[in-house]
């Protein structure tokens, strides 16, 4: 096939997480479980067949769609449906059977060469879907997708809060790359964990910490000696661990 000239597309791409975890007929069930939720995803977004291009990528999948065919139903369908499809099918299936998934939607111009599909947003939506940031939300949410966004499918859509298309749930990120950081937004980023101490305080306090009657959270430091594991009777509650002083002021175990 000759080169093509670069066109403007709408950029989907879902990726099953710890594919390569499983094995050869658990990989197989899983690439067709993966290809039912995307072509379910597109219809009810309202892409058809004649809309899309599509190319696989082993353990995930590449959507080029037409720019014709609306953003806002496609991330509605991504925010919604997508994920309450996810639920239904991973209930019925064993652990090794369940699949959760990545999701990046971007933007911008492709072409086509002898090999396949080229274009430097292209690159930046696969370096997002690969991304720590996109992965860590996946696996420290409840639910079984995480949606990251590009800059430009943000300022363009998802800004203005459409229907079913929230902005406010969406924080921006950036992610790093070998060419420098790339601006994203991803939907409903997992709480960041609180920094030892607290705002300002330096002291390891935290939020536990401040509960009537909870005690020393496991694992806090008391001066120069360490408690964890489980003890009584120290402080107000319990807690868990061993407990361990400086050399020269005994041990306690």
């Amino acid at each position: 096939m000759t080169d093509t000239d670069p066109v403007s597309r709408t950029i989907l791409l879902l990726d099953i997480e710890r594919f390569s975890d499983r094995d050869d007929v658990e990989q197989a069930y899983l690439r067709r479980m993966l290809y039912d939720v995307c072509d379910y995803a597109l219809l009810a977004a309202g892409v058809d067949e004649t809309l899309r291009l599509r190319e696989d990528r082993g353990d995930s999948v590449m959507e080029l769609i037409d720019p014709n065919a609306s953003v806002i139903s496609l991330l509605r369908t991504l925010l919604t449906d997508v994920p309450a499809q996810l639920r239904t099918r991973n209930r019925m299936a064993s652990s090794s059977a369940q699949m959760r998934l990545r999701a990046v939607v971007a933007s911008g111009y492709v072409k086509r060469d002898a090999f396949g599909w080229v274009g430097s947003q292209l690159n930046h939506a696969c370096r997002l879907l690969d991304g720590e940031p996109l992965r860590a939300s996946l696996r420290e949410r409840p639910d079984d997708l995480a949606l990251c966004v590009s800059d430009a499918v943000y300022e363009g859509v998802v800004c203005h809060s459409h229907t079913g298309v929230p902005a406010d749930e969406f924080k921006r990120i950036a992610v790093p790359s070998k060419n420098g950081e790339l601006a994203a937004w991803l939907h409903r980023p997992a709480p960041a964990e609180q920094p030892a101490g607290g705002p300002g305080s330096g002291t390891g306090t935290t939020e536990r910490d401040l509960r009537p009657g909870a005690g020393p959270a496991p694992g806090t430091h008391f001066g120069g000696g360490y408690i964890g594991g489980d003890n009584h009777g120290i402080s107000t509650g319990q807690v868990t661990g061993d407990i361990h002083f400086d050399a020269g002021r005994g041990e306690r175990r």
